[in-house]
């Protein structure tokens, strides 16, 4: 038994010197880099544009990518939206020019439109959408077209509802007084 002893320790004693000898370390494999990935030439980059617009109290976010020309706004086809007096005003910046009509066909328009009621939420989605085929198309013919035929397509509109104050109803009504 004590000549197992023995052995064991010299067997021991012989590996933690191999394990200290620098030799070994200096001989460890190096590992290489791998080569940076080519992209592939048929996989093309989308150019996605991203718009705000607000009217009132209603903020319109929409991101525009090349596709096949739907137009959602908050999930659903902006076809189905009620009443058509607003589907009308939303739907105006396509039928502005042939020009825009031809970059809106080749957009796809995602649009989330929260705040406001139903008639500043329409006409911030009807602003969002021209800004979107406007910074598309980057040309500024289809710009000036914008601003021929209604400059508030490409501006929002900067008035905001005025604050109501003490000693009335309402921002600038005062309270009537009686005499009875």
């Amino acid at each position: 038994m004590p000549e197992e002893k023995a052995e064991d320790n010299q067997i021991k004693a012989e590996v933690a010197v191999q394990a200290v000898k620098p030799e070994a370390a200096v001989q460890a494999p190096v590992k290489k880099r791998a080569a940076p990935r080519k992209k592939s030439a048929s996989k093309k980059e989308t150019k996605v544009v991203f718009v705000k617009s607000k009217r009132k109290s209603a903020i319109a976010r929409a991101s525009a990518k090349p596709g096949t020309g739907r137009i959602h706004v908050n999930g659903f086809d902006i076809n189905v939206c009620e009443p058509l007096e607003l589907r009308r005003i939303m739907a105006e910046p396509i039928g502005v020019s042939s020009i825009t009509r031809d970059i809106a066909r080749g957009l796809d328009i995602n649009i989330n439109v929260h705040g406001g009621g139903i008639s500043s939420q329409a006409q911030a989605v009807r602003n969002v959408i021209a800004k979107s085929i406007e910074k598309s198309s980057g040309s500024d013919t289809v710009r000036k077209e914008y601003m021929r035929h209604d400059r508030f397509m490409l501006i929002d509109d900067a008035r905001r509802v005025e604050p109501k104050k003490f000693k009335g109803p309402k921002a600038r009504a005062r309270f009537q007084k009686s005499y009875r």
